[in-house]
Formats: structure tokens, sequence, C-alpha cells
């Protein structure tokens, strides 16, 4: 088939590769507008873009997918279907109408389960043992319609959203080559999802990230996976915010208060609502991740000191 691809960040090369390689042709790429970046904030093209430029093919950069002389160009091009992973923009009814087989997301969820922007976080915030990833035919309703394919994943007891991310891309990857395949031979058609089993997934913002030193550890370590790498797990010692960038969970020490810092020479432990976490890497302000024991020398860390949540929050 020929495919007009739609996609942005890092996650979604995979597929494009996979896809590049497949049999089918890819004819162009759909992608968010350059954005600025760095500390000289220079616009800079989105690793989709970078790849599809590197593989010789068209890239769209529309500001919105409603812009005419986008659909326009589109038309033109007369794609049989549309893949899209993580493209991070709504798609108007109108475009929608233009491949002869719709547009196809890759989402990072077992549908209906976890719908929206962040469906790996969320997985990993939730505790849930196993994820996946799904294919659907994209309509009007957030991450609602029809499902071709779904490909499982176990979440390990030390994945981050990141760390499961990353396999999910790869393994997504080949269930897009596949439900390609199925739609253009004609063995895959779509199955409604079921109306039971629907939660929301919606983006992380900062103040989720906060850390509450009052929940139970299991909870503050789910918080910190969940969180890592972006927007990133966070709190506060003495009024400056402190990211939290890998912890361990300590069952055998209860003796600590909630946010209670125990600092030795190789470890620095923190209460929470039931027994201790161990902070293993962290990140102060304006500065680089560094091994917890080193922060907490660095700062003559005394017993009993505490971590904090924001006053406003």
């Amino acid at each position: 088939m020929k495919l007009v691809f739609a996609g942005t960040p890092e996650v979604a090369v995979p597929a494009l590769d996979a896809l590049i390689d497949s049999r089918h042709e890819v004819v162009a790429v759909v992608t968010r507008p350059d954005a600025p970046a760095g500390r000289g904030r220079r616009l800079v093209a989105s690793p989709v873009a970078e790849r599809a430029q590197e593989a010789g093919i068209e890239v769209l950069k529309p500001v919105k997918p409603r812009d005419e002389e986008f659909q326009a160009r589109l038309r033109e091009i007369g794609p049989d279907c549309c893949p899209v992973v993580a493209y991070g923009a709504l798609l108007p009814k109108s475009a929608l109408e233009i491949p002869a087989h719709g547009w196809v997301n890759l989402h990072f969820s077992l549908l209906p389960a976890w719908r929206g922007a962040a469906p790996v976080q969320h997985a990993v915030m939730a505790g849930d043992e196993v994820t996946g990833a799904s294919t659907f035919q994209i309509e009007q309703g957030l991450d609602s319609g029809p499902v071709y394919g779904v490909v499982t994943e176990d979440v390990r007891p030390s994945d981050t959203s990141g760390d499961l991310l990353t396999r999910l891309a790869f393994a997504g990857a080949g269930l897009l080559v596949a439900t390609m395949d199925g739609i253009e031979d004609g063995s895959l058609k779509p199955v409604a999802q079921p109306a039971d089993g629907i939660t929301l997934a919606p983006k992380i913002s900062v103040e989720d990230a906060q850390v509450d030193w009052a929940a139970p550890a299991l909870r503050v370590d789910r918080i910190v996976r969940g969180c890592t790498p972006a927007p990133g797990a966070w709190t506060v010692f003495r009024g400056e915010r402190l990211k939290l960038v890998q912890t361990a969970l300590v069952a055998d020490r209860t003796d600590l208060a909630p946010g209670e810092l125990s600092a030795g020479k190789n470890n620095v432990y923190a209460g929470t609502g039931s027994h201790a976490v161990e902070l293993l890497w962290v990140q102060p302000q304006g500065k680089k991740p560094m091994r917890a024991a080193d922060w907490a020398r660095g700062v003559r860390i005394t017993d009993g000191e505490l971590l904090t949540r924001a006053a406003s929050a």
C-alpha cells in the first residue's frame, strides 16, 4: 500500500523504520512543526522528520491538520492508509476521510485501558503487571475506534515508563506492519472496543509528579518510576525542588516518619506512609543527576531532616 506516516517523537521512529523496510511504500511523513530546543532555543526538526529526511521521504509539517494546504497535498498524494504513532495533534473529520483505509493508530496500551496521552506512565503508576500496544482505526472519539490487533508486554518491577515505552515502541512497530499487511490483503477487520474496562490516561503534569510521602512506599516507588524520564518525580528539600531519579523499596525499615531522611556512608533512606524507600539517584535543582549518597554528603544531611511537599500543592 501507499502510506503516509504520521508521528513526531523518538518513540515513533522504530515504527517508521519498520514500515520503510516493509513491502509497503512510505511516500510522505506528517509531523509537528519544528520546535525550539536547547539553551539557544533554536528551532529543531522532530526525530521523525529527521529520519524521514535521511530516507529521502517528503515531510509535511502542518501547523494544524485542518489546514487546507496540507489536506490538498494529502489528496494529491492519495495514500491508501495513514499509520500514526504519537503524532500529537487532533485529526479533523475532513482529514480522516482522505485515505482509502483511513488513519490507523498505534497506541501503547491494551485498549480500552488507558485511553489518552500518557498510557505507559499511567500503567506503571497504577501497578499494572501486563500492558501492551494496540492498533485501531482512528475516529472522532478519544482512542475509541475499533481495534485491529494487540501485542502484550510484561511490566517488570523495576521498569520506568521510559524502559517500558522503549520495548513497546519496537514490539508495536511489528504490530503496525502486520496491521498494514492485514488491511491490504483483507485478512484483518477491526473489532469494536468493549464498553467495560475503559480507563483514561491524561498527560502527567509536574504537579502530578510531586511525591506524597504519607503514601505507602509502593505508591511512592510507582510515582518515581512512572514519571521517569518525564516529567520527573520530585519533592522539596530545604525549600528547593529535588528530582527523584531512582528509588528502591526497603521493606525492613519502618522506623522513619513520612519524608524523614536517614543518611549513612553509602545509603540514603526516606520514610513513607509504610516502610522506607532508598534514594538511589537524585537531581538537585540546577544540577545534573547524582548518586543520592554523594548528594547527601554534599549537603550534609542530618538525621531527622525532612523531604516535604511544596506549600502550594
